[in-house]
């Protein structure tokens, strides 16, 4: 079994940073990407930022563009979600998630998340 696990979530005051981090443990399994999504009260999880394994190759939700950068370390198979310029906004709870079928499919792996408030 495969085991995500989130860390680096707080409370910041709005313009502040906060960096994340997601390591996997348990049992090896084929890493094709992983990313990072967000759960905020009363709405929908949304993606925030994702990146491929193979190239390093990045995306990003328009809202983080320019403020938040995802990382990998391919040996620990974690992966880091540097948060800059925060905003009440960002307040959520924030997931991992890996994809270990393909890059084409969906994430099958996903953390407990952890908690990030941005106060203002």
């Amino acid at each position: 079994q495969v085991q995500l696990v989130e860390s680096g979530g707080g409370l910041v005051q709005v313009g502040g940073s906060l960096r994340l981090s997601c390591a996997a443990s348990g049992r090896t399994f084929s890493n094709y990407g992983m990313g990072w999504f967000r759960q905020a009260p009363g709405k929908e999880r949304e993606f925030v930022a994702a990146i491929m394994w193979s190239d390093g190759s990045t995306r990003y939700a328009d809202i983080v563009k320019g403020r938040f950068t995802i990382s990998r370390d391919n040996a620990k198979n974690a992966v880091y979600l540097q948060m800059n310029s925060l905003k009440p906004e960002d307040t959520a709870v924030y997931y991992c998630a890996a994809k270990s079928r393909s890059w084409y499919q969906p994430y099958d792996l996903w953390g407990q998340g952890t908690q990030v408030t941005v106060s203002s």
